[in-house]
């Protein structure tokens, strides 16, 4: 017997006509340089969304071309999440806080054909000019200015363009529609391609409602960066569901952010934990009378916040929860597309304390639908006990089987296909992964193990300190030793012996503890925002 069903394509393009004929009335909000709010439909969207892949067909784009973004996140962005694929490209998003010399290298991996870049960023353009040559660099006028001679001016070429003579390049569901390059913090970033079926399929899943719980009443505020890891799939999610977006711009600073929140007020928010940390220090410090900012800001109470590409502290869940608003952690990487696991209010938790909930809630989460997890050690694959701790290793249909231009590296995936994440961790009966540490970042100390992630989150719930990194420094007896450089709240002091009595009291052992601490003005961080330990071996390579 054969099915019956249809075997209609997975496809993006879908998404957009979906957007443009049932929520053409709902409104996307893009934040400019200048601070001022530009409102848009996605009725709008849609339409300009086509006329870009109208362009773009007609300047000579190739099904299978790459055309990267240099873009903070914004409506333009957004109609390049959509319309490049649209004309059969593949749109690759350069990450801007990268130095130039990176930015240019992977620009040049990836083949790019043309560069959509907002004028703000044009002086970063011009670094990376001379280490590839693009054969269209397209501006958008996000500052409003005019765009300089010898550029494609993006709104120019939108309003020449006839949209509704625009016609969809045919495609399979396999075919590349984006790609992300990794981080890099262990060798050369490699590239990521994701596929019209990966993406529709992590949208689905990633939109379920013990995850992001999209509904067409949300009004979501994506600080995650559009540029990294296609800022966790949720601009895909927001078409989908024709959700209000507001977009923050180029404006991440805590202040700008809170002030955001006054005038549009989100009911579901994205950010790295860095982010979150300093917002909520900030909020809380004007909470007091003497505060110049006293009384300037309010938290949208019942708020959802997903925050992932770093451990969340406990502590900064518990300061969330004070003021009305549930922190989900989600853990993935570029190659995941990226949602592989979050940590969400399960229903055999319902009748569990406070306590237990953060602690829960400070985990990585349970796997999500279409993801197989495993976790192995030295001993071969490990039983989901809470305790036993490996590698973990996933597979599924969004998740990366190979890198763009790359041999199959053995060191990335197993002989039966599973890719190796490097990230440590235990199972427990429930299914939350406790992520211990990155396979580079453990420390060694007389034959055990010390987590460097457990160090620093138990330093973090300590009311002085702001933030915290544990790298391991070598050890003429025990072979390794932590350290811990702590960065202080303004105004705060304390001493080792008070964080060590801090760590003690929350059940880490004596020969745990760091061997020295170090206090310093801020944590050096990667391009996507998390702690750049390399950095930190560099600064103390003993």
């Amino acid at each position: 017997m054969q099915s019956t069903m249809m075997t209609t394509p997975l496809s993006l393009n879908h998404l957009l006509e979906r957007a443009g004929q049932l929520f053409h009335r709902n409104e996307i909000v893009s934040r400019l340089p200048d601070k001022s709010l530009r409102r848009h439909s996605y009725g709008e969207f849609h339409r300009r969304t086509r006329a870009l892949a109208a362009v773009l067909q007609q300047l000579g784009l190739r099904k299978g071309d790459r055309v990267a973004t240099l873009c903070w996140n914004h409506h333009a962005h957004l109609e390049c999440y959509f319309g490049i694929p649209a004309a059969g490209g593949v749109m690759h998003t350069l990450n801007l806080r990268l130095a130039p010399d990176e930015i240019g290298w992977i620009a040049s991996d990836a083949q790019d054909r043309f560069l959509v870049v907002d004028d703000v960023l044009l002086p970063l353009y011009r670094q990376i000019a001379g280490l590839h040559q693009f054969e269209k660099v397209i501006v958008f006028p996000f500052s409003g200015a005019e765009v300089p001679a010898g550029f494609e001016d993006y709104e120019r070429l939108l309003a020449g363009a006839d949209p509704g003579r625009f016609r969809y390049a045919e495609h399979e569901e396999d075919d590349p529609v984006a790609m992300c390059y990794t981080s890099g913090t262990t060798g050369r970033p490699k590239g990521v391609a994701y596929s019209h079926r990966s993406t529709i399929l992590h949208t689905l899943v990633a939109s379920l409602g013990d995850f992001w719980g999209l509904r067409g009443t949300d009004v979501v505020l994506p600080v995650t960066p559009m540029f990294h890891a296609n800022s966790w799939g949720m601009p895909y999610g927001a078409v989908m569901m024709g959700v209000k977006l507001v977009f923050p711009g180029p404006h991440l600073h805590p202040e700008d952010l809170l002030d955001l929140m006054q005038l549009e007020p989100p009911t579901l928010s994205l950010g790295v934990p860095t982010i979150w940390l300093s917002l909520i220090q900030t909020f809380d410090a004007a909470q007091q009378p003497e505060s110049p900012n006293h009384g300037r800001w309010k938290l949208p109470r019942g708020m959802r916040s997903l925050v992932g590409g770093a451990a969340v502290p406990e502590a900064l869940i518990r300061a969330f929860d004070r003021h009305g608003i549930w922190i989900e952690q989600g853990w993935g990487m570029t190659e995941t597309s990226p949602v592989c696991t979050i940590s969400y209010p399960r229903a055999e938790l319902q009748g569990a304390d406070e306590d237990e909930k953060c602690r829960r809630a400070a985990m990585a989460g349970v796997p999500v639908p279409l993801v197989d997890l495993r976790v192995v050690g030295d001993g071969g694959e490990q039983p989901w006990d809470g305790r036993s701790v490996g590698e973990i290793q996933v597979r599924g249909p969004f998740i990366t089987g190979s890198y763009h231009q790359v041999p199959r590296d053995a060191g990335k995936f197993t002989p039966d296909g599973w890719l190796r994440t490097g990230d440590v961790a235990s199972v427990d009966d429930l299914g939350f992964v406790r992520i211990t540490d990155r396979t580079k970042d453990l420390i060694k100390s007389g034959g055990e193990w010390i987590s460097s992630v457990d160090l620093e989150n138990a330093l973090m719930g300590h009311p002085a300190v702001a933030e915290a990194a544990v790298i391991a420094i070598p050890h003429e007896k025990w072979g390794e030793r932590p350290l811990a450089c702590v960065v202080l709240k303004k105004g705060a002091a304390t001493q080792p012996g008070e964080l060590d009595a801090h760590l003690l009291q929350r059940s880490f052992a004596k020969w745990q503890l760091p061997a020295r601490y170090e206090f310093i003005e801020a944590v050096p961080r990667t391009s996507t925002g998390k702690f750049y330990k390399l950095k930190l071996r560099q600064m103390f390579p003993k």
